[in-house]
């Protein structure tokens, strides 16, 4: 300690090695870079005095981490220099929940907490700033340690992202990773001011008159300079969705899939409410019935998203020649009326989230279902990422995009936000689109989108359907569902993790294996991660003799 503190005392951090043999340990320790130098000592000051407290916890036998605030210090008895994750991070949220709009909180979050992590990395491991919406402002601040290399940084604040965006709606969340911290709050809680405080010279009140003469000059330009960049975006926006609607309607006029907008109208009873059955992101979708007797769901896409052209021209340009039993199959749609219209299969048994959280009508889902609708899944995807004639990305699989039929088969649904993967590119860059808590830490940070992005989703979703639990929910520790099965997977006991509700009704091999499958799919590298069809392979033996054998 007293080698760390002269070091800290110096440059703002310390990294000492003590002791020989089995008695080394390794110490650690680093103020937030926004701290003034005298704050920083302070806060060693109190973090050192509360070192006497760490026990040993778990597997650590002579190690103890504090997190302040304003600075970490580190002990332990191996080697952690450039360790940027281990399974003792978490992640905290508190201060109540967000009184307002709740998805407008949540896309402040996930834009503040990309760019944090993408500008710190490119500006040696620190950023702080700001993301402002209306009247609404969120403040964030990331850090990574000294002793982490670069690609370590990328990693754990990939990481953090990932895990932070589970704290929403709560107005303030930190990870506390072993090689970064990450926090957001609703109050500025940083100090990026600088050291130089004014002078008694009136220094300070005339570099303010200057600060403020320039600012209201450049506000004008940058607002002149913003009104002509939006306007011109939008037209360009549109112009675009023409062209590509455009294309579109020779095609569908000469297919079979084209359905009349007055037609689809009768089927659904003029969209009457008694026929709705869900409303998405991109539109609502309704029940109706053709004139010759089968039953269709039928999407009316929302016109006011600057996404609908895409998800429309997705939906029909790359999913309507896909037939697989464990995908929802397009059936047709309407181009012509006063709004888009897509006809998609008839699933009777609503969605996978309906059975496992929302609804309170029918029994918990067996092990036998569980086990059943995530071997579906992964079908569906292998079949997308590797059978079917086109490379093809989902992107926002979850539980309310997974539809079950009488028979509990489940269907992949929602292919608005697919992507048309190259067979010749190792990944495509692509703005960040999904659903909070499913995206992968790569995608959300930097924008690179391979099939593993597909992967990690399916880890969470196998994760949440065995667990009967909510990624974005903890335990009275504030451990994530993630932090938990992890935690199990290290004491050898992952069948503890199963949901209580079919506790003694399943098989705990099977339960076991599902579980790590998930760990494996959400892998912070990408390169970890498995593709579907050996995710497939790694099924318990019951698939032996099936479409993908064992020896995959």
């Amino acid at each position: 300690m007293d080698s760390i503190t002269s070091q800290v005392y110096r440059q703002k951090y310390g990294a000492a090695v003590n002791g020989t043999g089995n008695d080394t340990v390794y110490a650690f320790a680093e103020c937030m870079k926004d701290l003034s130098q005298n704050d920083c000592n302070l806060c060693l000051a109190r973090v050192k005095i509360q070192t006497t407290k760490c026990r040993p916890i778990q597997r650590l036998t002579k190690g103890g981490r504090l997190f302040y605030d304003g600075c970490f210090l580190r002990f332990d008895d191996y080697d952690f220099f450039n360790e940027g994750l281990s399974d003792l991070d978490r992640v905290v949220c508190g201060g109540g929940d967000f009184v307002g709009d709740k998805g407008l909180f949540g896309e402040i979050v996930l834009d503040l907490v990309r760019n944090m992590s993408f500008w710190g990395v490119r500006n040696d491991g620190f950023f702080t700033g700001f993301v402002s919406k209306g009247n609404l402002t969120v403040y964030g601040l990331a850090q990574c340690w000294e002793i982490v290399n670069g690609s370590g940084c990328v990693g754990c604040l990939g990481n953090s992202v990932s895990r932070i965006v589970s704290c929403v709606p709560k107005v303030e969340g930190r990870v506390l990773n072993a090689g970064c911290y990450l926090r957001y709050s609703l109050t500025r809680f940083y100090n990026n001011s600088g050291s130089d405080a004014s002078s008694g010279n009136g220094g300070g009140s005339h570099r303010s008159a200057i600060v403020a003469s320039t600012f209201g000059t450049a506000a004008f330009l940058v607002v002149v300079a913003m009104i002509s960049y939006f306007a011109r975006k939008k037209i360009l926006r549109q112009r675009r969705a023409k062209k590509k609607l455009g294309a579109l309607l020779s095609i569908v006029n000469k297919s079979r899939i084209n359905f009349s907008y007055e037609t689809l109208e009768r089927a659904t009873n003029y969209f009457h409410i008694s026929n709705k059955l869900g409303q998405g992101g991109s539109g609502s979708v309704y029940k109706g019935i053709l004139p010759g007797g089968q039953i269709v769901a039928v999407k009316r896409l929302l016109f006011n998203t600057t996404q609908w052209a895409d998800h429309f021209f997705n939906e029909v340009n790359l999913i309507s020649g896909i037939d697989h039993k464990n995908l929802v199959k397009l059936l047709g749609c309407s181009i012509t009326g006063p709004e888009s219209l897509l006809v998609y299969e008839y699933v009777a048994n609503q969605s996978l989230h309906d059975h496992l959280f929302a609804r309170k009508d029918v029994p918990p889902l067996g092990w036998e279902e569980r086990y059943k609708i995530v071997l579906g899944i992964a079908e569906g995807l292998a079949y997308l990422h590797e059978e079917s004639k086109l490379r093809i990305i989902h992107r926002d699989i979850k539980l309310t995009n997974v539809l079950l039929d009488e028979d509990f088969t489940p269907k992949v649904a929602d292919f608005g936000l697919a992507r048309l993967f190259p067979e010749d590119k190792t990944h495509i860059s692509t703005a960040i689109a999904g659903t909070l808590g499913y995206m992968a830490p790569e995608y959300i940070v930097r924008g690179k989108l391979t099939e593993k992005a597909d992967v990690y989703s399916f880890g969470i979703l196998v994760i949440e359907v065995v667990t009967g639990t909510k990624n974005n929910a903890f335990d009275q520790n504030s451990y994530s569902i993630l932090q938990k099965v992890w935690n199990l997977y290290g004491k050898g006991k992952l069948s503890e993790a199963v949901d209580s509700s079919i506790k003694g009704k399943f098989s705990e091999d099977e339960a076991t294996r599902l579980l790590q499958i998930g760990l494996t799919c959400v892998q912070a590298d990408a390169e970890l991660r498995p593709s579907m069809s050996v995710v497939l392979c790694n099924f318990v033996p019951r698939r032996v003799g099936k479409e993908h054998s064992v020896e995959h």
